[in-house]
């Protein structure tokens, strides 16, 4: 490896390294050592692969510092790879000499208002692993196009922007997997005018992304943010597993916010999102304009507005979530907007308090929504409501719990119907509440099949 050191670069923290690790990058043997030291650099690291070669970036047992005070990103790798992931798409120069740039082992700090940390453009299967980057303002920014990308045991914290930012990009195969990503203002991990395919982000840290240790105005933001509603735009075949997705309460703000246009003709969908622990946003999981997105097995806990918030969205299924808050000054719920062909089976609802939610929701609100059905849930507590529906079609609530277990029941009713509706049902449902169990409207469409009311 060639040791920049060996090239005249300091480490002191007050020289300028940059000219001492240009030089090295040029006449050394394609692997940057990086010793003990702070690396002070005032423009950015740029290396053109296609005139470079291989590159391997490595910091020596994380010791080692780069301080970037000029904007732009500290490195900036370029790749020429315009193919896929498809070995027949892939050129015989980019596997021979492009192939999997790295960066190991190494900090990065911001020391200028417009520094980023790494910029990935062109490249073919490169690797950030075990790099903590702080200080910037994107940790690090995938652009234009990249292909089989892995980013693993980083810490991405406290930046001014995004944490991992995919930004008008083209981009298929990436694994995020096993970092910390927190405390960076504008969202850990965020998608923009993008087409995204084969996504995974599992066994990451990713919480308090948002403006509040930043003391600046509430922006819209999320640990995960994907925005699909640019001309073009599309992100599709992604999981989100395992992963604890946490917050501070913000103004516009989610756990998790998947945006879609519903006008358009490829709508965020094709996602899972399992085993994860989400909580403590004003929504915890938003989504507008999807088709097709799988929650199964998640924990998500208090919300100041919603724990689930869907709006004119098809497909969204589910299933084993577990609904709740654990603080008396959030609150939470489920609600569909305008949405159809939906699921919500085996999940359990519960308010756990005395004085029911600061926003007055009930706990599964349903408005001018068509074809959903609600299976095997546990719906309990709800102040005013457990089931709350206005304006709908053809909604089925089978096999349900939905009770007031406290000692002086609260909730007015189980189950409401309100305004137009037409063949909407209850069946083989356990209800009970302070007054009538189920009411309706005479317009709403409902019929009531064999229910256990009990007082």
């Amino acid at each position: 490896m060639s040791s920049i050191r060996d090239f005249g670069a300091v480490g002191d923290g007050n020289a300028d390294d940059t000219e001492a690790i240009q030089h090295a990058l040029q006449a050394g043997d394609g692997v940057l050592e990086f010793p003990p030291g702070i690396y002070t650099i005032s423009r950015s690291i740029e290396v053109p692969l296609a005139k470079q070669g291989s590159l391997g970036i490595v910091g020596v047992g994380g010791t080692a510092k780069v301080r970037m005070t000029g904007p732009g990103p500290a490195f900036r790798i370029v790749g020429t790879h315009g193919g896929t992931g498809d070995p027949k798409s892939v050129k015989p120069e980019i596997t021979r000499s492009q192939r999997t740039p790295t960066i190991s082992g190494i900090e990065i700090e911001g020391a200028h208002e417009e520094a980023d940390g790494i910029q990935l453009i062109g490249t073919f299967q490169p690797i950030i692993d075990g790099v903590l980057i702080q200080g910037v303002r994107h940790g690090i920014h995938l652009y234009r196009r990249n292909r089989n990308v892995r980013i693993s045991g980083c810490n991405i914290y406290h930046n001014t922007g995004v944490g991992i930012y995919l930004d008008q990009l083209n981009l298929h195969q990436i694994n995020i997997v096993g970092n910390h990503i927190s405390y960076n203002r504008l969202g850990g991990i965020r998608i923009e005018k993008s087409e995204i395919r084969n996504l995974q982000i599992t066994g990451n840290d990713i919480e308090y992304n948002n403006h509040r240790v930043f003391n600046t105005a509430p922006e819209p933001t999320a640990e995960i943010y994907v925005d699909t509603t640019a001309e073009g735009a599309s992100v599709a075949e992604v999981t989100v597993c395992s992963n604890t997705i946490q917050a501070t309460n913000s103004e516009g703000g989610c756990n998790i916010r998947i945006l879609g246009d519903p006008e358009q003709k490829h709508r965020p969908g094709i996602w899972a999102i399992s085993g994860n622990i989400i909580g403590s946003q004003e929504n915890n999981v938003h989504i507008t304009g999807g088709h097709g997105i799988s929650l199964s097995g998640n924990v998500i806990y208090s919300a100041t507005n919603r724990n689930l918030l869907v709006e004119q969205s098809q497909q969204i299924q589910s299933t084993g979530n577990t609904f709740r808050r654990h603080t008396p000054s959030y609150g939470m719920g489920v609600r569909f907007v305008d949405s159809t062909d939906c699921v919500l089976s085996g999940c359990n609802l519960r308010d756990e308090s005395d004085t029911g939610q600061v926003s007055g929701a009930s706990l599964l609100e349903l408005v001018r929504c068509q074809r959903i059905d609600v299976n095997g849930c546990q719906l309990l507590d709800g102040v005013p409501l457990g089931v709350d529906a206005v304006d709908c079609q053809q909604i089925s609530i089978l096999n349900c719990t939905i009770a007031d277990t406290r000692a002086e029941v609260l909730s007015n009713h189980a189950v409401r119907f309100r305004g137009e509706g037409r063949n909407n049902r209850i069946s083989g449902c356990r209800v009970h509440s302070r007054e009538q169990e189920i009411v309706a409207d005479k317009q709403a469409g409902l019929t009531t099949g064999d229910n256990w009311t009990e007082q």
